[in-house]
C-alpha cells in the first residue's frame, strides 16, 4: 500500500518579505524606559528622512524592530506548534488534521496514561483497522490479521484446511444474507462438500449452528464463524448444532485439508445432454470448466448443455468472465462501475468451446447462487444464450478487492466496485429472476433421490429438440 499523504511544513524559518508585510501591526508602541539604548544616528530606517527631534526619530527605529522580532516570534511559534502537531499525528494530510485529531488522541491517552497492563502496538494497530471496515457496514469488506488472510486466500485457490461445509445466514422469512447471527438471524449449512470430514460426521443441509467450541454464534459473522471452524489438518472441533425444532447437539469433527473439486462433468439422457456443475469460482476452475466443455462438444458431440451454479458461493471475477464467455462470442459479460459511477465493460473473451447459437443451453440456479456465480448466469440470460432454472438467485452485485497489509498486519478486503450484467442491470438484493421456476415447494415435495430442478433442465432440452425434430408423418 502506497502512503502518499503529507504532514505540514515546518514553518519555524526566517519569514519571508511577503510573510513580514501580513504582519505590520499599527498598535504596538516600543517602550521609551530606557533611551540610552537608541542610538541617534540610526534613529531612522534608510530611506526614511529624521524629524530632527530625538525621541520620534528614536521611537519609529524601536517600533519596526518591535515588528520584526514580533512578527519573526509568531512565525517561529506558529511552526513549533505545527511541528509539534505534526509529531502528534504523523502522516496525517493537512485537510485532514481536524478529523483525525480525535483518533490520535485516543491512542497517545492509551499509550502514555493505560494502567491495565502492557501495551501490543501491533494489536492496538489492528484493532483500529478492524474497526474501521467494521464501521462501513459492508458485509463483504472486512480486515483479517495475517493468520485468517493466508486461510482466505488459500480458501480461494481451491484448497484449504477445515471440515467441507458451505455456509450462509438465513432471516425468519427464509432470506439470505442478514447479519450478525442472532435470534432472528441464523447461521446455517448450505451443504456439506462430498466426501468432507462435515459430511461423513452427519453435518445435513439446513443444519443451523448454535456453537463453536462452546461458543455461541450468536453477534458474529459468517466469515467470523468460518475463522473459528477451520484450523490445521488432524485438529478438531466442536459443533453445536441444530436440526428442524430439535434439541441442539454436539458434533465432533477431525479437520482436513479440503480439495474442491469445482468442475465435474456427466452425460444424462442417454448421451444427449451434457452436464457440468460448477462448484466454486477458484482460481483454475476457469481452464478446467473450458476443457471439459471443450470435451462435451468437441469430442462427443453434444449439442445441449446444462451448466449447474447451484449453491456456488462465487469467486473470482476474471475466472466468471472466461467461463461466460465460452458461450458468449463478443460484447460485455459484465460492466463495473467504480466510485464516481464511472462504467467499465468487461467484454468476452475469443475462443470460446460453445460459441455456436445452435448449441442449446440451461442454467441451474437456487437463493446459494452467488456473486460470480451470478455473473455468468446473468450473462447468459441478457445475451438469450441461455434460460435459467430454478430458484431465484442470492443477489450480490459488488466486487472486493484483496490487499495485504505491510509486515504481520495481515490483509482486507474491500469493495472496490458494483457489477452490472450486459443489459446493466444491478440485481444486488434482488437477484436473478429464473426464466422458469421451480419452487421450494416442488423441492420439498420430491421423492428422496430425486432432482426437479435438473429433470426440468432435461425436460426443456430434449423437449426442444424432439420439436425441432419432428417424427415423419404416416401417408
Amino acid at each position: 500500500m502506497t502512503d502518499t499523504g503529507q504532514g505540514p511544513a515546518d514553518s519555524a524559518g526566517e519569514p519571508s518579505p511577503d510573510e513580514l508585510k501580513t504582519h505590520q501591526p499599527t498598535t504596538d508602541q516600543p517602550t521609551t524606559d530606557h533611551p540610552t539604548t537608541v542610538q541617534e544616528p540610526h534613529a531612522s530606517p534608510p530611506g526614511v528622512p529624521s524629524t530632527g527631534r530625538r525621541g520620534r526619530g528614536a521611537l519609529a527605529w524601536v517600533a519596526l524592530a518591535a515588528v520584526l522580532v514580533l512578527a519573526g516570534t509568531t512565525l517561529f511559534v506558529a511552526g513549533l506548534t505545527l511541528g509539534r502537531q505534526t509529531a502528534l499525528s504523523p502522516g496525517t494530510p493537512a485537510d485532514l488534521q481536524a478529523p483525525f485529531q480525535p483518533f490520535w488522541d485516543a491512542y497517545h491517552a492509551i499509550e502514555q496514561r493505560y494502567a491495565g497492563g502492557p501495551i501490543d502496538e501491533g494489536t492496538l494497530v489492528e484493532g483500529a483497522i478492524d474497526g474501521m471496515f467494521k464501521s462501513l457496514g459492508d458485509p463483504y469488506s472486512s480486515y483479517m490479521n495475517a493468520q485468517d488472510y493466508r486461510r482466505s486466500l488459500s480458501g480461494l485457490s481451491g484448497q484449504f484446511e477445515g471440515i467441507g461445509a458451505t455456509l450462509t445466514t438465513l432471516d425468519a422469512k427464509g432470506t439470505e444474507g442478514c447479519s450478525p447471527a442472532g435470534p432472528t438471524c441464523r447461521m446455517t449449512v448450505v451443504r456439506p462438500l462430498p466426501g468432507s470430514p462435515a459430511e461423513k460426521a452427519g453435518v445435513r443441509a439446513g443444519d443451523v449452528f448454535v456453537a463453536v467450541d462452546g461458543a455461541s454464534v450468536d453477534g458474529k459473522t459468517v466469515d467470523e464463524v468460518v475463522k473459528l471452524v477451520r484450523g490445521p489438518r488432524g485438529t478438531q472441533v466442536i459443533l453445536t448444532l441444530q436440526r428442524g425444532g430439535e434439541l441442539p447437539f454436539d458434533l465432533t469433527i477431525t479437520r482436513d485439508v479440503i480439495t474442491s473439486v469445482d468442475v465435474s462433468t456427466r452425460l444424462l439422457a442417454n448421451g444427449e445432454v451434457g452436464y457440468l456443475r460448477i462448484g466454486s469460482f477458484s482460481a483454475n476452475v476457469a481452464r478446467d470448466f473450458a476443457e471439459q466443455l471443450r470435451d462435451l462438444v468437441g469430442e462427443k458431440n453434444v449439442r445441449r448443455i446444462i451448466v449447474d451454479l447451484r449453491d456456488d458461493p462465487g469467486g473470482f471475477v476474471d475466472q466468471a468472465r472466461t467461463i461466460a464467455s465460452q458461450f458468449i462470442a463478443s460484447g460485455p459479460i459484465l460492466w463495473q462501475e467504480t466510485a464516481g459511477a464511472l462504467q467499465t465493460p468487461l467484454d468476452a473473451e475469443p475462443g470460446g468451446a460453445a460459441t455456436d447459437p445452435s448449441i442449446e443451453v440451461v442454467v441451474l440456479v437456487n437463493k446459494g447462487t452467488a456473486s460470480a456465480s451470478e455473473i455468468v448466469a446473468g450473462a447468459l440470460q441478457d445475451t438469450g444464450r441461455a434460460r435459467l432454472v430454478g430458484e431465484r438467485t442470492y443477489g450480490k452485485g459488488t466486487i472486493q478487492e484483496w490487499q495485504v497489509l505491510g509486515g504481520e498486519a495481515g490483509g482486507f478486503r474491500l469493495t472496490v466496485a458494483k457489477w452490472l450484467t450486459p443489459d446493466k442491470r444491478w440485481i444486488n438484493g434482488e437477484g436473478l429472476a429464473p426464466d422458469v421456476t421451480v419452487s421450494a415447494a416442488d423441492l420439498a415435495g420430491a421423492a428422496p433421490g430425486a432432482d426437479p430442478a435438473l429433470e426440468k433442465a432435461v425436460e426443456l432440452l430434449t423437449r426442444a429438440s424432439a420439436a425441432s425434430h419432428p417424427l415423419p408423418l404416416a401417408a
